[in-house]
Formats: structure tokens, C-alpha cells, sequence
């Protein structure tokens, strides 16, 4: 298992301005499995905690070697956010790597608000509190999202790359999509990620209809 890491740059002047940590696992017989393979297994078996709590750790660590005015996002899944042990965890990492907190981005996805809304809401307050941003994963594909945004303090947006696809098209309406989302997070006072940007064409769009930052293959 390692940790890599995607940048993340500004829309506008394309200007890295974080890294995204992405686990990877690459076995010593069946070559790199797919994160969608061993992280359903892991979550299933119970050792996603574990692993998460690496990651974290891992991540705050490489992150105290980098210049001040770069981010780390570090994606949180729904048993590590479920899980009270996530804020120690979270406090004792930050202690040992001697970060502003506001540099560690946690991503979240929807889901976490399935089982409990009202222990959702008590965590997203502890985590603000901590003083690390939180951002709204995969946007757009779950099943609630702007009831979601009511209440929950998200720092930023992240629009699925499955809008991004095809968003070049003038026949497609995902173009139609992502501007409405950006306009809805500068309402909210949200900065907003489009991911999966692999062409430069792409990047002139997303960069027109005023997202803010841009992931993607072309970067990594």
C-alpha cells in the first residue's frame, strides 16, 4: 500500500495549490488493484480504519515538508466518519506534524449522512472546530446534495468528473450543470474542484464557467 499524490491547481493561473492523497496498492503478484476493488474489501473486513488512519498520518507528514501556502485533501470514509476515534486520530496527527489545520481538506461524500444526520452534524462541528476544511465529494451523484448544504459547513465543492466528461460537447448539458453548481457554491461562498480535467479544452471550459480549482489526469 503507498500513498500518491494528485495536484491540485487554480483554474485561472494553473498554479498548484494542493495535492489530493490517493491510496494505492500495487501487489506483488497481481500487479496495482483498482482503489474500487480493495477499498469496498477493506471497508467490508474492517481494516479501512486502519488503513485510513495511515493515510491521514502519512499525509499530514509529507504535508509538514511542503511550503506553508499548500493544501492537502485527504478522502474520509463513512466508518471512519461514523467513528468517534476519528477525532482523536485527527487531533494527534495534526499535533505530530505541527500543520495549521487549515491546510488538511477532508472529503466527504454524501453518504455520510445516511445513517444519522444528527450524529453527522455533531462530527462536521468537532471537525470545524479542529479548524480543517471540509469538501463535499463526488457532487451531483448521490442523493440529496443541496439539503445536505443546509446545514453541513463544507469549505468547497467537488464536481464529479462525470460531469466533466462530455462537458466540451455542445449537445451535452453537463457544461449547463457545472455552471449552475458554481454559481450555487459562490452563493455559498464555496470554492469548487472539477475533476477528471485531462484536455486542454477542457480546462478552457472549466476555467470560463468559474470554477475555482481543477483535478485531473493532465496534472498527474
Amino acid at each position: 500500500m503507498s500513498v500518491l499524490y494528485q495536484p491540485v491547481v487554480d483554474a485561472q493561473n494553473e498554479a498548484i495549490t494542493g495535492f489530493e492523497a490517493l491510496m494505492r496498492w500495487d501487489h506483488p503478484e497481481r500487479g496495482p488493484i483498482a482503489p474500487a476493488v480493495f477499498i469496498p474489501i477493506a471497508e467490508e473486513s474492517g481494516l479501512i480504519q486502519q488503513i485510513g488512519d495511515w493515510v491521514l498520518r502519512t499525509a499530514l507528514r509529507d504535508l509538514a515538508a511542503l511550503p506553508e501556502d499548500l493544501r492537502i485533501a485527504v478522502n474520509v470514509s463513512p466508518i471512519q466518519f461514523s467513528n468517534p476515534a476519528l477525532l482523536t486520530t485527527l487531533a494527534n496527527a495534526i499535533g505530530e506534524s505541527q500543520i495549521d489545520p487549515a491546510r488538511l481538506e477532508l472529503e466527504i461524500t454524501e453518504s455520510v449522512f445516511l445513517d444519522d444526520e444528527t450524529a453527522s452534524q455533531k462530527t462536521f462541528k468537532a471537525l470545524k472546530a479542529i479548524g480543517v476544511r471540509l469538501a463535499l465529494d463526488d457532487f451531483g451523484t448521490g442523493y440529496s446534495s443541496l439539503g445536505y448544504l443546509k446545514n453541513a459547513p463544507f469549505d468547497k465543492i467537488k464536481i464529479d468528473q462525470s460531469f466533466v466528461r462530455g462537458a466540451i460537447d455542445p449537445h451535452s448539458r453537463n457544461s449547463a450543470i457545472i455552471e449552475a453548481i458554481v454559481s450555487l457554491s459562490n452563493t455559498l461562498g464555496m470554492e469548487t474542484t472539477a475533476e477528471g480535467v485531462e484536455h486542454q479544452d477542457e480546462i478552457e471550459l472549466i476555467r470560463k464557467l468559474g470554477c475555482s480549482h481543477i483535478q485531473g489526469y493532465v496534472y498527474g
